[in-house]
């Protein structure tokens, strides 16, 4: 990357009904690292994951997509579209193109739920999950202030009404200066054909989940997936999506779950801190002596 070779390939595909989506690949195809998956939350974009894709690729091909709907993807016209079924079959989809039959998954909130859906629909494809800051249980407050704001668009004039923006939405995400807090915003907005500062997501992805009441399912069942599979969790110390207790729940239901709480940090943890980037080091370095003599995937595309 010091020499001017670009972090990451833009890649495009094309979803079975046909959508654009958008998505990352780092790293070399053929590198012998157990490959990463990086999904992100409701409605976050692969830009939340550039500093741990960019530090992860020096050993492993990393793939961070854009859900339909979201950054770079091409917005669904149908909303009811928006909804987990649809997002694995995408995934799915991206994972046969990619040519990858075996990976790592980092989920991060609604994508940590996506990595327990991943290993009910494809369980032989899963080498290991880490999930950040997401359960089989959901607080109402937590998906209450999440569904409140990612449903309305609220244009800004300039970068610094985002930041200031969103520093009074998310006071508890941790970021510790003002050069994090942009970086964040531009992960978050675009600037729209106006001239102002859009949400980088359609904010129609909010109908169905108000609908539906959030989520229908058995979460624990989901996460019962997770039982035979190597898995690390995180969770915010502030958050309030996570709750203590719930974490606590998780490692009786599953008791070899490696878990780290990260202090001073809310929904969501940005995965570049140095605890957390000391846990998930450890925790690939292990599924990569687990693969041993695992054969390379090879590049396709």
């Amino acid at each position: 990357m010091g020499s001017g070779i670009p972090a990451y390939r833009e890649r495009w595909l094309g979803a079975q009904d046909g959508l654009e989506l958008f998505f990352r690949d780092y790293g070399d195809p053929l590198a012998p690292g157990t490959p990463v998956l990086c999904l992100g939350g409701l409605a976050r974009n692969s830009k939340d994951f550039d500093h741990l894709a960019g530090r992860l690729s020096e050993k492993r091909r990393v793939i961070c997509p854009d859900y339909r709907g979201r950054g770079r993807s091409a917005y669904d016209s149908d909303w009811r579209n928006y909804r987990p079924e649809v997002y694995l079959r995408d995934l799915i989809h991206l994972l046969a193109a990619c040519n990858l039959h075996k990976v790592a998954v980092c989920g991060t909130s609604m994508g940590g739920l996506l990595s327990m859906g991943l290993a009910v629909a494809t369980p032989t494809a899963l080498a290991g999950v880490i999930l950040n800051d997401i359960g089989p249980d959901l607080t109402s407050s937590g998906l209450s202030r999440i569904l409140e704001y990612v449903g309305v668009d609220r244009p800004q004039p300039d970068w610094d009404a985002a930041v200031t923006h969103l520093r009074s939405l998310l006071p508890r995400l941790g970021l510790d200066s003002d050069t994090k807090w942009r970086r964040f915003a531009e992960a978050t907005y675009r600037t729209g054909d106006d001239g102002l500062l859009h949400y980088d997501w359609d904010v129609a992805l909010a109908k169905e989940l108000i609908r539906s009441g959030g989520t229908t399912l058995d979460l624990w069942k989901l996460y019962g997936a997770l039982r035979r599979l190597p898995v690390l969790a995180f969770r915010g110390a502030l958050s309030d999506v996570l709750s203590e207790a719930s974490f606590a729940r998780m490692a009786e239901v599953k008791p070899d779950l490696i878990q780290v709480t990260l202090p001073g940090v809310g929904h969501t943890p940005m995965l570049n801190e140095p605890q957390a980037e000391t846990a998930i080091d450890a925790f690939l370095a292990g599924l990569d002596d687990c693969a041993g003599s695992r054969p390379r995937e090879t590049a396709n595309g």
